[in-house]
């Protein structure tokens, strides 16, 4: 999908079309999720801190995500993908491999199919889709994003080596800012170079993952698309513009998470037995600490109360980014017990009611949430 989070923006309030857009956080150390075609010429970019964005970008409208709606939206598109083939492999909300091999009498050859979808997006959900035509993965990716947005590139069969051997070498996944210099100073700049590099010299430059790139660069990949691939953990996480400097400040925003990932959980019908807890600290030091629970859990309070005994783990310093995450599923409503928990049972239907309640009251309407998490002032 061409700049989803902001695309999603853009269909919900036809105002920001055509202006700079950031998705993210309003403080300013927060990250870009997403900026719209309109604010890329200034240099913004998803993944770049939200301070630097608005200064290439003062002029940028910034709004605050909506998980729940891109989770929507994802959904709707991820249907239309199953129309033509159930060899879907979800690598994001707005992101996919397909296996159409099976498809093509129904639907015609890989470009016509990627053409249908791309048009039935456009059509049935008011958004630009980008697709890449090839023989395997690693390929179907790299052409996927060379004409972004609205973009269908096809690479032929037995054409993939030739199609990527111009492409310079930030384009070999893995390839970033720090490897990219070292391999450039070798005389390895296009994927061309990298595929007749020597092995020996591409082993000490990047070790055993050296003859995987080399693989690559010469388009053979046969990893086959995995449909229905399950997520690993279900998380929340945020970045704070002030540093958190005591326990319940900490905790504060712990509970916040945990409800987050529990609303998650209550949509996809899972439950989860691991809960980890990840801080960040002023150093740019990243520690995460987990606990494997006797049951499954999936509301707020049961992920908070072992996300909170996780805290008492950690050192206490100023912290700049806090999250949650739950692990290990099984489905919501599995019996796993021969004695139900009564108190767990009440916190999944409070789950439930304020799912309810935030579905039915969006926008400006009414906002149940939970007293700890109000200001002070409002408690």
């Amino acid at each position: 999908m061409d700049a989803f989070y902001a695309s999603v923006e853009e269909l919900d309030d036809p105002s920001l079309r055509g202006r700079p857009l950031i998705v993210g956080g309003a403080m300013r150390r927060g990250v870009v999720l997403a900026a719209s075609y309109a604010a890329r010429p200034f240099g913004a970019r998803s993944a770049m801190p939200m301070a630097q964005a608005l200064r290439l970008c003062p002029q940028a409208v910034v709004v605050p995500p909506r998980h729940g709606r891109y989770a929507e939206v994802s959904a709707l598109v991820f249907d239309v993908f199953r129309r033509f083939t159930p060899l879907v492999e979800g690598l994001s909300l707005d992101e996919a491999f397909l296996d159409v091999t099976a498809s093509q009498s129904l639907f015609g050859d890989g470009a016509a199919i990627a053409a249908r979808i791309k048009a039935t997006i456009r059509s049935e959900i008011g958004l630009t889709a980008s697709a890449g035509v090839a023989e395997s993965k690693f390929v179907a990716k790299i052409a996927s994003d060379l004409q972004k947005p609205d973009g269908l590139v096809v690479v032929p069969r037995g054409g993939a080596e030739e199609f990527l051997a111009p492409l310079p070498i930030e384009r070999m996944w893995g390839v970033g800012p720090k490897t990219a210099p070292r391999m450039r100073e070798l005389g390895i700049t296009t994927l061309g170079e990298l595929a007749r590099a020597e092995p020996a010299t591409l082993e000490r430059l990047l070790g055993t993952w050296g003859a995987e790139v080399q693989r690559l660069a010469r388009g053979k990949d046969p990893r086959e698309v995995e449909p229905d691939r399950e997520a690993k953990s279900i998380g929340a996480e945020e970045t704070y513009d002030e540093d958190l400097r005591d326990v319940p400040a900490i905790e504060r925003t712990l509970l916040a998470h945990s409800q987050r990932v529990a609303q998650r959980l209550l949509h996809a019908g899972l439950a989860g037995r691991v809960v980890a807890v990840k801080l960040k600290y002023i150093d740019f030091t990243v520690r995460t600490r987990q606990a494997t629970l006797p049951e499954p859990v999936a509301d707020t309070g049961s992920i908070f109360e072992a996300a909170r005994a996780l805290l008492q783990r950690f050192r206490i310093a100023p912290v700049r980014l806090t999250g949650v995450s739950v692990s290990d599923f099984v489905a919501r409503d599995a019996p796993t017990t021969l004695f139900p928990d009564a108190a767990a049972a009440k916190r999944r239907v409070l789950e439930r009611v304020m799912a309810d309640v935030a579905g039915r009251f969006e926008g400006d309407g009414p906002r149940l949430t939970r007293a700890g998490l109000l200001p002070k002032r409002e408690r």
